[in-house]
């Protein structure tokens, strides 16, 4: 169902915002606690917006599987990442989840009378929201999960994407993701390309950057998938593409973004709530971590959701700060177009190193191993970057 709320004007609790965050935890609810009134709005036409997100089985539990258990999706055994010193073939199982699978799997498991997508939600505050067709809607809890506002408080620098799919005419023969090429012309930012193969005849093919400037240039970025695909001897019908720009968080304020972006007695869930790898940007497994809280915590008054939800984002930006750290050396220690080697050297470590690394639960040791031997910067230049700030996350405009 689309549209307007029809005549629903009191929920228990209400999500703004149909992505990944807000979808999974409506899903949560329904699996955990069917008697609970629960609606999703969305102001877009479709849940789960125009995006792909992939994760490492390791980066999931028992209970996080089993809340993605209703998708399609696919995944692979193994991965390979390339760079122009180094190439290597990994055994981790790979997963993906598109958009185009995630919203009939939620109509399906929710029911349409759940969502209200192609509405607009113009207000929120701790006792329910208003449409933009002027309806109140009441609730106990009100959980925000639109897109992350970026400002001055942080720091950092940009993840810029597009990416492709499309169907060739005869078989690709890749049977592996390629999760970062590195063995291309940089452009003044540390470029990869990421490559899935979603059939035998289908690929998606996406061309990413950790740049300084948020700005996105599709034109250009079309053009070298060209070359790239190209130089594959991949050609085809293009089915779907997309493109964004996230931001990469090296440091800032945390306790003052926050406050900046809070709505008194309204719960933050998602990237919107700082629930983000900082260096990598994968959302997938803190989503699936957030909903399963909130389902287990589903009586809880909406004030009370919302300091829970905000205590849940400060710890994991204070258990996360490492990787703002890895991030400051990437963008200030390393030169633009040597950015590679960073990446480069760490994909020369233990697996399981490297799948502790994207879940955020690198140990101890783990932090050592990374930090130790010869660095791909100079040593004075990532000292001064360790000690310093990176330029403010100022709003960008939407590509």
């Amino acid at each position: 169902m689309s549209g307007r709320a029809n005549n629903t004007t009191r929920t228990e609790i209400a999500i703004v915002g149909g992505g990944l965050a807000g979808g999974l935890i409506a899903l949560a609810l329904r699996q955990a606690r069917p008697d609970v009134a629960v609606h999703l709005y969305e102001a877009g036409p479709a849940l789960g917006g125009n995006h792909r997100w992939s994760w490492f089985d390791s980066d999931l539990d028992t209970a996080g599987n089993a809340l993605l258990a209703p998708f399609r999706k696919i995944g692979w055994q193994g991965y390979e990442v390339r760079f122009p010193a180094y190439q290597r073939k990994l055994k981790a199982r790979y997963n993906s989840l598109s958009s185009a699978d995630f919203e009939p799997a939620l109509r399906r498991e929710l029911g349409q009378d759940t969502i209200r997508t192609g509405t607009p939600v113009a207000a929120l505050d701790a006792g329910g929201i208003i449409l933009a067709d002027g309806t109140r809607v009441s609730a106990r809890a009100v959980i925000d999960c639109r897109d992350m506002a970026t400002d001055s408080t942080l720091r950092g620098g940009w993840q810029v994407f597009m990416g492709r799919h499309f169907r060739t005419p005869r078989p690709h023969g890749l049977a592996q993701p390629i999760v970062m090429d590195a063995r291309v012309d940089q452009h003044g930012a540390y470029r990869f390309v990421y490559v899935l193969p979603l059939g035998a005849d289908e690929l998606f093919v996406e061309d990413t950057y950790y740049a300084d400037s948020p700005e996105l240039d599709r034109s250009a970025l079309s053009a070298r998938i060209d070359r790239y695909c190209e130089a594959q001897g991949w050609d085809g019908t293009i089915l779907h593409g997309e493109a964004g720009v996230l931001p990469v968080i090296t440091g800032g304020d945390f306790a003052a973004w926050q406050r900046a972006h809070a709505i008194d007695g309204v719960a933050r869930a998602g990237a919107g709530g700082g629930f983000v790898h900082p260096l990598t940007s994968y959302t997938l497994p803190f989503a699936v971590e957030t909903a399963l809280a909130i389902a287990a915590d589903a009586d809880l008054p909406g004030e009370q959701l919302a300091a829970l939800l905000a205590d849940r984002a400060r710890r994991h930006w204070a258990q996360t700060g490492f990787y703002r750290a890895l991030g400051r050396m990437l963008f200030d220690a390393a030169k633009p177009d040597e950015r590679y080697r960073v990446f480069q050297r760490f994909y020369r470590l233990r697996q399981p190193l490297i799948e502790r690394f994207y879940a955020a639960r690198s140990t101890t040791a783990d932090k050592a191993r990374i930090l130790c031997g010869k660095p791909p910067v100079s040593i004075l230049r990532a000292l001064s970057a360790l000690a310093g700030q990176s330029a403010p996350l100022r709003e960008r405009h939407r590509p």
